[in-house]
């Protein structure tokens, strides 16, 4: 797949002309003042730094049409997922878990019962809306916006993309599916720290976890020793048996020890410039050179473990379902679980003749999972649904743009 091009945001000018954002040598002293009135946002410790500061709307230029979610409209399916995914999580909201886990951000502005409020509104909003403007004139006059400041405390976040993978496999072992993914060990909680690195688990070639701790944990049996490794960097996926039938795995849990990309290794080692390292270029790679498998999987000492989920669709952190295109992961020790958000930034396209182009757009989002990768202010994936399709999509994205939060104003 060629690498797509990436039309650039707009302008600082433009975006000074709309709306009114100080020039860069006013943004010290403002940030200073945001700080200052929008501390409460803090949700880890008094001594962790300040992610989110409040904006008054999306910087963007008049009459740019990129900044509206035009996609609620144009497919109508689309309204209907966004409608699900919002009551997906204010289902998660209502639970014990979030009551337990919003007890973190005690004394914020962001507390469970305004998120709750802030979704149950909007959702009045889309629904009695006839457009994407007046969706969006409605959501200015009555909801906060803030912004997440990103990697450079500037507001630059860098999106990237998952999805669920569709993968053939087998419910046992044969000459054909040989490579296994594995169920969660009863007993990781006792196991020693650190815990055995991926090599020491399933061995070099992958083949060797019966002659260890995975023994007996074997889930499903895969044909390409790539396939389960991407399901674990993917956190879920749906399967396909030889008889036609299907069904789902999510993820169970994971061992300690931080992902290692292996497109980074093949970096490092000279293989391919960092700046072109895509999944496409990954798998092309590996589908060349099978046996670099051997040499570059069990570099990443991380290892993920499964549960069977019976064609439920994929989950997130908040325990539940993905929405394609509108639900987001990000660092939940920084980010407010179930949550609306606001984000903007170049994503890829699949076109009628089914070449790849990249737009920017907006899309409004509910902040419902997490990732081993995703950490800090400044990252955001993308979930972009299940399939060859949606797997393309996530394999080129790799941009910057802006993350925001809404929240219902007090009046």
């Amino acid at each position: 797949m060629q690498p797509v091009a990436k039309p650039k945001l707009a302008a600082l000018q433009c975006r000074l002309q709309r709306w009114q954002i100080p020039p860069s040598s006013q943004v010290d002293k403002q940030d200073i003042t945001a700080k200052k009135s929008t501390q409460k946002l803090n949700h880890k410790a008094k001594s962790s730094p300040l992610v989110l500061r409040e904006k008054a709307l999306l910087p963007c230029c008049k009459g740019d049409l990129s900044c509206l979610d035009k996609q609620i409209w144009d497919q109508n399916p689309d309204k209907k997922a966004l409608l699900n995914s919002i009551d997906q999580s204010l289902r998660y909201l209502q639970t014990r878990s979030a009551e337990i886990t919003y007890r973190r951000y005690e004394n914020s502005t962001i507390t469970r019962t305004k998120i709750i409020k802030s979704l149950q509104r909007f959702r009045q909003i889309l629904l009695a809306s006839n457009s994407v403007y007046e969706l969006n004139t409605t959501v200015a006059r009555e909801f906060n916006f803030y912004q997440s400041l990103g990697k450079d405390g500037k507001g630059s976040v860098l999106f990237t993309a998952y999805y669920e993978p569709l993968y053939a496999a087998s419910r046992v072992p044969t000459a054909e599916y040989r490579y296994p993914i594995y169920r969660l060990p009863p007993d990781l909680n006792r196991w020693p720290r650190p815990h055995p690195q991926r090599r020491e688990l399933e061995g070099i070639d992958g083949l060797q976890g019966a002659k260890g701790k995975l023994r007996g944990l074997e889930l499903f049996w895969f044909r390409d020793r790539l396939e389960p490794y991407i399901i674990q960097i993917q956190g879920s996926g749906r399967l396909q048996f030889p008889d036609g039938s299907q069904t789902t795995v999510g993820y169970a849990g994971n061992t300690a020890h931080n992902y290692k990309s292996i497109g980074r290794e093949l970096a490092k080692d000279g293989i391919f410039p960092v700046e072109s390292i895509t999944m496409p270029v990954i798998l092309d790679y590996f589908r060349k050179n099978p046996e670099k498998l051997d040499v570059y999987i069990p570099r990443d000492p991380s290892f993920v473990f499964f549960q069977e989920n019976f064609g439920a669709p994929a989950q997130g952190s908040i325990q539940v379902p993905l929405t394609a295109e509108r639900s987001i992961a990000t660092d939940k020790s920084l980010m407010p679980p179930g949550a609306l958000a606001l984000i903007r930034s170049n994503f890829p396209f699949v076109k009628s003749n089914g070449e790849m182009e990249s737009r920017v757009v907006s899309r409004y989002v509910l902040d419902q999972d997490a990732g081993g990768a995703i950490k800090g202010a400044g990252r955001v994936d993308y979930f972009l649904g299940t399939g060859k399709v949606a797997g393309d999509r996530a394999g080129v994205t790799v941009s910057n743009g802006q993350l925001y939060y809404l929240l219902l104003k007090n009046n």
